[in-house]
């Protein structure tokens, strides 16, 4: 069996953090924390990062990734969905010649997730021969119990309503937050050409290696995560 690869998909666009995916975080760009990271890791066959950007592709490069095409501006528009991207990236692979039957989509806004865990994902779509696994960690804000959203008159109300609201957080039905890894079975995805498939199952990873970088808040905190040495990603 051929070794998966590893998919990066970077826009040059960004709202909430101003090109982001190229900005200097700890000294280096954004983007290189998963290229380098998969690489080291010697799980991939290859590490591939899809974009329209000159200059994501020059610093992809730089920190050892492959860029084999340019992603038309079409499918990096604030519009164009994720399903669309991986689409386009997983054919033109297969019509360049690139073999693989998993492939991990990473999203490089979400620098810290481990080796370890990377590697369990793998083994876990090959032992129970799901269509993908994806990253998660328990989410403490919870549908059925904190989370509301407004209603047809515009008074709040839960998201999720059970009939009676449980006692507590801890009593109500667990929910998971997704994050930036997730391992498909690359005929399955072509499938059904969505990014959330039938048959996925979880991967718990730890709730601080899937910080995600949407905000300045975010990115600040990630620069002090790195600087203080807090998490160790291998």
């Amino acid at each position: 069996m051929a070794k998966p690869i590893c998919f990066i998909a970077a826009r040059g666009g960004s709202k909430g953090v101003i090109r982001k995916n190229v900005r200097l975080l700890a000294g280096k760009p954004l983007i290189a924390y998963a290229i380098e990271s998969s690489i080291k890791s010697n799980i991939f066959s290859h590490v591939i990062v899809s974009t329209e950007d000159k200059e994501i592709a020059t610093i992809s490069k730089r920190f050892g990734a492959e860029v084999p095409f340019l992603r038309p501006k079409k499918l990096a528009t604030n519009s164009a969905g994720m399903a669309e991207v991986l689409v386009h990236g997983l054919k033109k692979l297969n019509a360049l010649g690139y073999d693989f039957d998993v492939f991990v989509s990473r999203d490089c806004t979400v620098p810290f997730i481990r080796t370890k865990d990377i590697r369990g994902s793998i083994r876990l779509l090959n032992q129970k021969q799901c269509n993908a696994v994806f990253g998660v960690y328990k989410q403490h804000l919870n549908p059925y119990f904190n989370m509301m959203e407004l209603n047809t008159n515009g008074f709040l109300k839960l998201v999720k309503n059970k009939g009676v609201r449980p006692a507590s957080r801890q009593q109500s039905p667990t929910v998971y937050q997704l994050n930036g890894l997730f391992t498909y079975n690359t005929e399955k995805f072509l499938e059904y050409k969505k990014p959330l498939l039938p048959k996925a199952l979880p991967y718990e990873i730890p709730a601080e290696t899937g910080l995600m970088i949407d905000t300045e808040f975010e990115f600040k905190l990630a620069e002090l995560i790195i600087q203080k040495k807090i998490l160790k990603i291998d």
